[in-house]
């Protein structure tokens, strides 16, 4: 990242994707009745949207460069905070939803504490080590909510009755 302004963008864009992901695993799991895990999933859309809201406070007054969703400089395809659908399953248990959060938060404070180590310009070292900080903080949020949480029994997706799909 060559600027503040690519820098900023970079976070909204981080914490925007993140909090629509986890909207959708909580629409999705809604639907198959999984109450407790949809809560979980909004409580972490709606922290990264008190991120985004952070983030886009900073860029105020900034004209913010146009990023192609290709151009983005993750580590990965996608932004490291957000969670992988392919994980979800409905029949998972807020552990499960627990270990998904606790991973993407993970990566999310990794890229920062990257970024804070690595970047040559002094704002964005700051920024980002603002950023990992706050990411830290959640982490061991996360990490204390999952101890009233145990892992399930190894058949917790075994389904005596599964949603029948008609071809």
């Amino acid at each position: 990242m060559d600027s503040l302004e690519e820098f900023i963008a970079h976070a909204v864009a981080l914490e925007e994707d993140s909090a629509v992901r986890f909207d959708d695993m909580a629409d999705s799991l809604d639907v198959h009745q999984n109450h407790e895990v949809t809560d979980l999933f909004r409580k972490m859309a709606h922290y990264s949207r008190l991120h985004l809201a952070e983030a886009q406070k900073l860029a105020e007054g900034m004209t913010l460069p146009h990023i192609k969703p290709w151009e983005y400089k993750w580590p990965d395809k996608e932004p490291p905070e957000t969670p992988g659908m392919d994980a979800t399953h409905y029949l998972m248990t807020p552990h499960h939803a627990l270990v998904m959060a606790l991973d993407s938060e993970k990566r999310g404070h990794d890229f920062y504490a990257a970024l804070a180590a690595t970047h040559e310009n002094p704002r964005i070292r700051e920024l980002a080590q603002e950023f990992a900080e706050e990411e830290a903080e959640h982490v061991a949020l996360l990490q204390a909510m999952l101890l009233r949480y145990p892992a399930p029994p190894p058949d917790w997706d075994e389904d005596m009755d599964p949603p029948v799909s008609v071809d």
